[in-house]
This record gives structure tokens, C-alpha cells and sequence, in this order.
């Protein structure tokens, strides 16, 4: 069996293999009953029968990347369908840290600072499907969002890779180079803060009504306040000392009579200190006889003690109160009025409104100044705007410039790829305002012939003339933009001959800086590959059932020979097939 982690921890890191699959296990899909495809770094060809299953690869390869599942992809008979893919991926990379954040994990390999990552996608007859990434169970969408990370598709029923014209302006920037992207970095920090100082100034004016009532009753506001000058907890202090005075006759009457009762100083009747100072004496005069009455007149002369300083602390209460009045009382209420007057008007607690004392100070500060700020800004959004301006005309410059560039390299790929008449427009137009990215709206076009108006990539072609305008963009961008993985389904349908050998050599070319997939029916591409895996259809039983076979040698010759001829023994095929070899090999 392959052994993928032993590939993987024996083969030093290709060039542009971040992102890297090395194995695609198939279980039940189609009519692929169980198959693992080795593959690896540079170009892999997949041939087969018509009717093989060749598709299944890149459906299954869909599945891993979270496109929509099919329950007609379930093999007839089976529970499920199970796709596996392992890719090699930087360990501490983007890829992996989305791997985390959803709960899975990547095994390091060995300290190559690379990581084995495993997704997996299971689908039933009933049409459920189960994801998983990094070992965990993980929504489908994360698949998705790897997926645009790790693989470009084209095929022929594929939405293209440059759909948009966000894609395309993004294209054109990293096919300009370093230097454009340089230029880009800076406007977009002059634009956001042009952009940003029109937002502040635009508020700043726009409320200047507003902010100027805002300040006047702030203003109001703050000198009430001041004014009262509250303290923290001076509400409650003042409720208690409300309390006091105004029940103040019965706190006299209490005290009184309590102090009476523990000293009496107005009449001539028994109290709690004359008490105890005969129930002390008695026991002293018997303490003789016994000891233990002798300690507790000592108990008791320590009460009296405790008495005598209770009734000197009523009676300072009482001097107390007689200090307190009505006009005392009336002073307090009335600050009780005032208190709660600032609380209704400025908060929900005295804390609140002795908080806005030092926040609305600093708000007031700000307000105040809005004549200044709103002059200096609007110089500094002007300064900005035209900075954003001359950068802006810098980029469309730039733009230009590797648009031309742009046009010639890849109309030249298509000469080369039996699509001589083609040529491709790369138009740079101004959309008449600033964006984040300039004032340039970028649209390649496809001119399929002299004379023809030139149209949207995707209108006006067919798929196989689709297929290669969009492997000769790839070809061309792959210098400045790499993809880690490319896969290709039939972009050589309707080629052969000398242009089928052209579109397999600009595979190979692909191939050094990324890790190239090509579906393919013909021996002229499958001979640039350098791993080569075929689809094996039997037909014996009572379903017909498909597996993978990786080929070389002579059962890679006779492969080539059945896509030149039809035939795998036929004796000029096999001939041929080795002559395409050598020339792919040289």
C-alpha cells in the first residue's frame, strides 16, 4: 500500500509545493469502488476508457474542497461515498491556523516546518453529507474557505478563475510586479485616511447645530453642578441626619429616661448604679466566709463601671440634641430638594451626577474646539485628496503599462495553443471616483477572432477554447501569482496534433512553480507528466467497477499507445508513444 507520511517525510519541499496533495483516497464513488491516487509534486496526468470514471477524480477533489454533494455520486449498492485527501501544507501557514480555529489539528512532519493536513467528506443515497478537517467534524464551508486557499479548478462546466472584476484589477496588480504593489500599499494608507477625514469632517459639520446645543447645555449643565458642588454619599448622610431631627423629641424622651434609670440625677428613687453599688457591698461583707462571692462583687463593680460611662454617653447625646434645631432641619431638606433635583436632570444616582462633572468637562473641551478642528481638518482632507489623486494617477500608469504587457504574453500563449486568431484585451478604464484600490476598472477580454468584438472571458467561447485561454493566463501569471494546485479537466478537448503537445508542455511549465492535476484524453499532454495515473474500468461482474493504477515504464508506453491509436499493443503506438516521451523528457 502507499505509504503517504513515508512520501511526504522522504521528498525534500518542492518549489511552490505549499498546499501540496499528496493522496486522494476514493471509496464508493461513481463507479470507483476503492482507489488511492499518488500524487505529489509537479505535473500528474490522469487518463482512462471513456466512461472509467476519470470525472470521479475531480468530483472527488470537488467534494474535498466543499462544492455542493449529489447523492447520484454514491456508488449503486453502497452506504456511502468516502472521499480522503492528505496534502502537505506549512505548519504554522494560514491554512493550518483556519484548520485550528475550527477545532481540527495538522501533524508536523518531521522539522521540515511542514504539516500533513486531512480532509474528508463522506456522502449518503439520502444525499447527507459530513466534513472534516484536521480529524474533527467541521461544516462544509470550511472546506470551502481551504479550498480557495489550496486548489484552482478549471473545467469545462467551472465557473472561471478571474470572474470577477475585483479578480482581474488583483491579477493585473501581481502580474505588474512589486513595484505596483508598493505604489498600491501606499495610496490605500492615503486613501483610508483621506476617506476617513471627509467621514469626521462630514460629521463634525454636518452636526455642527447639534454640537453647538450640545455645548450650551453642557455648559448649563456642569455650572449647576459645580455650583451645587456634590459629594459622594451626601445623599444618604443628609437622609440620616433628616431622620434624626425630625424624630428628635423622641430621641430626647428615650435617653432621658434611659440615663435616669442608669444614674438618676432629678429624684431621689433607686437606679441601676445605686443598685449595683449595694448588691457589691453585700457580697463584699460576706466574701469573707466564701471566695467565690468575692469575685463576683468584682463582676460587679465592673458593671458598675460600664454603667457609669453609658449614662455619660447619653447624656452627651443629649447635649447633642439640644443643639440640633427646626432651622438645622429645614437647611437640610432643603439640600435633600437640591440633590435630587441634579439627579433627575443629570443621572440616575448622585454618583452619576458627579461623574458627568468630569466627563462632560472633557466633552466640553472637545465641543469647544470644533471651529479649529473643522479648519484643520478640512486643509488636511484636501492635502489628502490630492496626494490620493497623484497616486492614484501613478497606479492607473502602472496599470497600463502591465496591461500591454499582459495582452502580448498571453496572446502569444494562445498562438501556441491552437488558438492563433485569439487574442486577449486587457482593458484599463477609469471609473470616474476613488476607490481602495485607484480609480481603475480592469476587464480582460477575449477577442476569439480579427475583427470580432472583444468580450468577457467566459461569453463567446466554447469550453475547450475556454479551457486554454484560461491555461494561458495561468501560465503567464504563475511567475508573480502562484497557486498551489491546479487542476484541469479536459483542456485539451478539440486539440490535437501540434497544439495538444504545446498545451502539455505549458502543463510542465505550470508544474515547476505549482502542483498541476490534468484530466486528459490525449497522449501528447499525458507525456509531459511526470506522474501518470490511469483509470482501469472492469466490466466482469455484475457492475462495473473502476480503480487507479500509477504507471511507468512499459504500462505507461502501452497507455499512451491506446490514447495515440486505441490500441495498447499496437507495435507504431507503443513506438510513438516512446518518441512523445523523449520528446517531453527533452
Amino acid at each position: 500500500m502507499y505509504d503517504a507520511r513515508e512520501r511526504l517525510a522522504a521528498e525534500p519541499r518542492a518549489k511552490g509545493a505549499s498546499g501540496m496533495i499528496e493522496e486522494i483516497s476514493i471509496r464508493d464513488l461513481g463507479v470507483i469502488a476503492e482507489a488511492t491516487l499518488p500524487l505529489g509534486p509537479g505535473f500528474t496526468a490522469i487518463t482512462g476508457e471513456t466512461g472509467a470514471g476519470k470525472t470521479m477524480v475531480v468530483t472527488a477533489l470537488g467534494l474535498l474542497l466543499g462544492e455542493r454533494s449529489d447523492s447520484g455520486v454514491v456508488r449503486l449498492g453502497a452506504s456511502q461515498s468516502w472521499v480522503e485527501g492528505r496534502w502537505r501544507v506549512p505548519a504554522d501557514g494560514e491554512v493550518s491556523e483556519r484548520v485550528r480555529e475550527s477545532g481540527g489539528d495538522v501533524d508536523p512532519i518531521g522539522e521540515s516546518g511542514d504539516a500533513e493536513l486531512v480532509l474528508s467528506r463522506s456522502v449518503s443515497p439520502e444525499g447527507r453529507s459530513r466534513a472534516y478537517a484536521g480529524g474533527r467534524s467541521a461544516p462544509v464551508a470550511v472546506l470551502s474557505e481551504l479550498g480557495e486557499r489550496l486548489v484552482v479548478v478549471h473545467g469545462q462546466s467551472d465557473q472561471i478563475r478571474l470572474k470577477s472584476a475585483t479578480a482581474q484589477r488583483e491579477a493585473l496588480d501581481r502580474f505588474a510586479g512589486p513595484e505596483l504593489q508598493a505604489s498600491l500599499a501606499r495610496y490605500h494608507d492615503v486613501w483610508r485616511r483621506w476617506k476617513d477625514g471627509v467621514a469626521e469632517l462630514e460629521e463634525l459639520t454636518g452636526d455642527r447645530d447639534r454640537r453647538v446645543r450640545e455645548a450650551e447645555e453642557l455648559r448649563a449643565a456642569l455650572e449647576e453642578i459645580e455650583a451645587a458642588a456634590p459629594q459622594p454619599g451626601e445623599d444618604v448622610e443628609l437622609d440620616e441626619r433628616i431622620e434624626r431631627l425630625e424624630n428628635v423629641e423622641t430621641l430626647r424622651v428615650a435617653a432621658a429616661e434611659a440615663r435616669e434609670q442608669l444614674s438618676a440625677e432629678e429624684s431621689d428613687g433607686p437606679d441601676a448604679l445605686s443598685l449595683l453599688d449595694g448588691a457589691r457591698r453585700a457580697l463584699e461583707h460576706a466574701a469573707r466566709h466564701d471566695q467565690e462571692l468575692g469575685a463576683l462583687a468584682e463582676t460587679l463593680q465592673a458593671a458598675q463601671y460600664q454603667v457609669t460611662d453609658a449614662a455619660a454617653q447619653l447624656s452627651s447625646y443629649l447635649a447633642g440634641l439640644d443643639v440640633d434645631g427646626a432651622h438645622d432641619l429645614e437647611l437640610l431638606q432643603e439640600r435633600k430638594a437640591l440633590l435630587a433635583s441634579l439627579v433627575r436632570k443629570h443621572g440616575d444616582s448622585l454618583e452619576d451626577v458627579i461623574a458627568k462633572l468630569g466627563a462632560g468637562s472633557a466633552r466640553l473641551f472637545e465641543l469647544d474646539g470644533d471651529a479649529e478642528r473643522i479648519e484643520a481638518l478640512t486643509q488636511r482632507v484636501a492635502d489628502d485628496a490630492q496626494e490620493a489623486e497623484a497616486l492614484a494617477g501613478e497606479l492607473s500608469k502602472a496599470r497600463s503599462e502591465a496591461a500591454a504587457k499582459l495582452e502580448t504574453s498571453v496572446t502569444k500563449e494562445l498562438a501556441a495553443l491552437a488558438m492563433a486568431d485569439a487574442r486577449i484585451v486587457v482593458e484599463v478604464s477609469d471609473r470616474g471616483e476613488l476607490g481602495a484600490s485607484g480609480r481603475d476598472q480592469v476587464a480582460i477580454l477575449l477577442q476569439p477572432h480579427p475583427g470580432s468584438e472583444p468580450r468577457p472571458l467566459g461569453r463567446g467561447a466554447s469550453g475547450g477554447e475556454l479551457s486554454r485561454v484560461m491555461l494561458a493566463i495561468e501560465v503567464v501569471l504563475a511567475g508573480t501569482d502562484p497557486v498551489p494546485t491546479f487542476v484541469f479537466d479536459e483542456v485539451d478537448a478539440g486539440v490535437g496534433g501540434a497544439a495538444a503537445i504545446e498545451i502539455g508542455r505549458r502543463l510542465a511549465q505550470l508544474a515547476e512553480r505549482s502542483q498541476v492535476l490534468v484530466v486528459t484524453h490525449l497522449a501528447q499532454v499525458a507525456a509531459f507528466a511526470n506522474n501518470h495515473l490511469t483509470v482501469v474500468k472492469d466490466t466482469g461482474g455484475a457492475v462495473t467497477e473502476s480503480s487507479v493504477r500509477q504507471l511507468e515504464g512499459a504500462e505507461r508506453e502501452a497507455e499512451m499507445a491506446r490514447l495515440l491509436s486505441g490500441l495498447a499493443d499496437s507495435e507504431s503506438g507503443v513506438a510513438h508513444a516512446r518518441e512523445l516521451l523523449e520528446l517531453a523528457r527533452g
